[in-house]
């Protein structure tokens, strides 16, 4: 589901949906699509990740994030297919640096409830499931990078960025991600796992890793978060820590993404 996103661009494998092909909120039409193809796997991409939109319209937030994850949880179970569930650091509520897969979470906006809603669910539901939390996701080229990393390339021209320094997180490149996901398909993992790239990094931090890569002169400024404009409430740290270590520097995989994606 959610083929057409940043996460789901990466995927080279299986059929792929999106919303005018599948809507996750209407449950017929996920039964008709799932049964009609018969998955083994169902990987669940759709969601609505944008926080302000979360803020703004919960009941959105919910509709996609809570009852369509359900919708296609009922389907994995039709069917006896694993369940794949991309969910977010954002279940946490920030008092810890990195949490790791065994500390409870405590989501503190509505995007975090939604998706923590949608965990749940999984769980609840299916014996068979993956749900990989991950954090401040990159990728997806031009077309598709509307986040962070693409709105500083933007304003590299620009001889002043103010980027955010008082919260951290785990970059994470969405083709790195897939990889990962792929291969605890293929090893038929089972459970909760939190896959970020290796690495802590502030806004202000990713924001000067990027105009080093570019070889721009503009000047990255730090600044509190408060001083954008946002209805999400402000968490300390968003990274995670995972139980799967293997996984490549932050800063190695932003410059492979900008210098191959962005040409």
């Amino acid at each position: 589901t959610g083929a057409d996103g940043m996460v789901g661009s990466y995927a080279d494998f299986g059929v792929k949906t999106d919303y005018q092909s599948l809507d996750v909120t209407d449950l017929n039409r996920v039964l008709n699509v799932g049964r009609a193809n018969a998955p083994k796997v169902v990987i669940h991409l759709a969601a609505q990740t944008d926080m302000n939109k979360c803020e703004s319209d919960p009941d959105r937030a919910y509709l996609v994030n809570a009852v369509g994850t359900y919708n296609v949880a009922i389907l994995a179970k039709e069917l006896k297919a694993k369940m794949v569930y991309v969910s977010t650091g954002a279940v946490f509520d920030g008092s810890k640096v990195a949490p790791s897969e065994e500390d409870v979470p405590n989501p503190k906006t509505h995007y975090g409830r939604s998706k923590y809603l949608g965990e749940l669910a999984v769980m609840g539901m299916l014996d068979d499931y993956i749900i990989a939390r991950t954090s401040w996701v990159f990728g997806g080229g031009p077309a598709r990078d509307k986040k962070f990393v693409a709105k500083i390339i933007n304003q590299l021209n620009q001889d002043e960025i103010k980027a955010a320094d008082d919260q951290t997180g785990s970059p994470t490149f969405a083709k790195d991600l897939v990889g990962i996901l792929k291969q605890l398909i293929l090893d038929d993992k089972r459970g909760t796992f939190h896959l970020v790239n290796s690495g802590i990094a502030t806004r202000y931090d990713v924001a000067c890793e990027i105009a080093k890569i570019r070889g721009s002169k503009a000047k990255v400024v730090p600044v509190n978060s408060d001083f954008f404009k946002s209805e999400v409430p402000n968490t300390a740290n968003n990274g995670l820590q995972g139980s799967i270590l293997s996984v490549r520097p932050w800063q190695e995989a932003l410059s492979e993404y900008i210098k191959t994606e962005w040409l």
